[in-house]
């Protein structure tokens, strides 16, 4: 088990690296730092930072048919020494990321973008705008997000705005809104400059986290002013000056046509 070019031991687990491994290390690294002294004593700390990315239930009755039950249900059943004289049973289960809301600063760069975008569209199909603004915060603290709000026959237009995502390694969502359709891109951020996550700088006492801080936060949408050509400056227009319900506003796909040359 790495994270980077640093084994990951116990001591150096947090809330971001704690999501980039599975049941079984976790019972290695607690069964490998079971000799340590201090093990014991540390141990609270880091049953929360486990419980950031798996669920952990005590087994209080240890017999075959009760741990069968917890096994069925997907827990990973094993057994914790504190000391020679004590010794837990816990069932883990990696925690899923399948709703906007299981989204964290410290999840969102271990997931995909095709699963970033599988997750929004579980969100009531409402699009980029339905989310909240800390929701979109953090997605963009890991992807850079881009949306166009288009008809149908317009959205795959040879040239435009969809054919240059793709070519740029965007992977994308499409949303029908009756006879338009939404489309988020999304492309994951490349590893850059690194900042302490807010939960290690409010615990700056915790002298066993490891260097591995999370990546600096960008809220602002990936768009640079220089990929804008006049044909994506027409697509996006679509997005910016349809204020209401597209449904109700009794356009015709040959009116919008016709307003090509704006």
């Amino acid at each position: 088990m790495e994270t980077g070019k640093k084994a990951l031991t116990l001591k150096t687990l947090n809330k971001s690296n704690v999501w980039e491994i599975q049941e079984n290390d976790i019972f290695r690294l607690l069964e490998i730092a079971e000799k340590d002294s201090d093990f014991k004593d540390n141990i609270r700390r880091y049953t929360e930072i486990i419980k950031c990315a798996f669920d952990v239930e005590e087994v209080l009755v240890d017999k075959p048919e009760v741990i069968a039950k917890y096994e069925a249900r997907g827990l990973k059943v094993g057994d914790i020494r504190l000391d020679e004289n004590k010794t837990l049973k816990w069932g883990i289960k990696k925690k899923s990321i399948t709703r906007v809301t299981d989204l964290t600063y410290e999840n969102i760069r271990h997931i995909s973008a095709v699963q970033l975008l599988e997750v929004i569209d579980r969100n009531f199909g409402g699009g980029w705008d339905s989310l909240s603004q800390s929701i979109q915060d953090i997605i963009q603290s890991g992807f850079d997000i881009s949306t166009t709000t288009l008809p149908k026959d317009r959205l795959h237009k040879p040239g435009g705005m969809y054919e240059k995502k793709i070519e740029d390694g965007f992977d994308v969502l499409e949303i029908e809104k009756g006879t338009w359709i939404e489309a988020i891109f999304a492309k994951t951020k490349p590893l850059t400059e690194k900042i302490h996550s807010l939960y290690d700088s409010k615990n700056s006492d915790n002298e066993d986290i490891d260097d591995e801080d999370e990546d600096i936060i960008d809220n602002n949408l990936s768009d640079d002013d220089d990929d804008y050509d006049e044909d994506m400056l027409t697509e996006e227009s679509y997005r910016t000056t349809i204020e209401e319900n597209p449904e109700e506003l009794g356009l015709e796909v040959e009116d919008v046509a016709d307003d090509d040359d704006f």
